[in-house]
């Protein structure tokens, strides 16, 4: 991939932990570090014939922090053009083009590509924010997208993730705190157990910003882990070891 490879205002940057590159841009879209948590948080199959599906993928990110995890196959689900076109061109950066495919579409509608009950795993990273009349939205419409449920929900991602998932499959998401009861009952409502759960806190001290969650589905009642918490910075202000490792790798 050369910089003529690159459109107006992308940039192409790495996560030095895996050696993997991005094309990113300020102006559409670019990763954060809820991305590379959801990555590190989800276990994918290692072995060939797996599936795994990561959906709100934006420009990629989770997938490609993911693929060195498994041998088996990610797909992408993306329903901006310009950002699924991003995803597609990091996919053949990263030389995975055999083992990854971005779809475009809404994910709604993912099994017009991918079977039902097919799937080994699947991951999403989804839009934070309701779309309520009174909320204030980036003026850019592709991280307004991104953010606020504008072209989905939490219900159509909860319903879409175990609709796709096998029986025994393992559904992983990234959100926020205030949000968590309304993920876990619409889990409840969808076949999906939760199991492990993890709190991201921005340092100590501070309330959870962000929270994971691994679900089975028709996984046995009972048995939630909460998993200790993550902290993001320590006290004076730089990154904790473990956040460090997972950016640039173990020093």
């Amino acid at each position: 991939m050369t910089a003529t490879n690159l459109k107006s205002g992308e940039r192409i940057d790495q996560l030095y932990s895996q050696d993997i590159q991005i094309i990113q841009s300020p102006e559409v879209f670019a990763f954060s570090l809820d991305a590379v948590l959801l990555a590190d948080f989800a276990k994918p199959l290692a072995k060939v014939s797996s599936q795994t599906v990561d959906l709100c993928a934006g420009n990629g990110a989770v997938g490609l922090f993911m693929s060195a995890k498994t041998r088996g196959k990610i797909s992408e689900v993306e329903i901006q053009p310009r950002l699924a076109d991003m995803a597609r061109r990091s996919v053949t950066l990263n030389h995975l083009d055999d083992r990854m495919t971005v779809y475009e579409g809404d994910l709604a509608n993912v099994t017009d590509w991918i079977p039902k009950d097919s799937v080994d795993v699947v991951t999403c990273n989804p839009p934070y924010f309701a779309d309520l009349p009174d909320s204030q939205k980036n003026p850019n419409e592709y991280l307004a997208i991104a953010r606020h449920e504008i072209t989905t929900n939490l219900a159509t991602v909860v319903a879409t993730t175990s609709g796709l998932l096998k029986m025994g499959g393992k559904a992983y998401f990234v959100h926020r705190p205030d949000r968590l009861l309304q993920l876990l009952d619409l889990m409840a409502a969808n076949r999906l157990a939760p199991k492990r759960i993890r709190l991201v806190h921005p340092k100590p001290g501070k309330e959870a910003n962000m929270v994971l969650v691994e679900a089975i589905k028709d996984g046995k009642p009972g048995g939630l882990r909460f998993l200790a918490p993550l902290m993001v910075y320590d006290q004076a202000g730089k990154y904790t070891a473990e956040v460090q490792a997972l950016l640039y790798g173990q020093s």
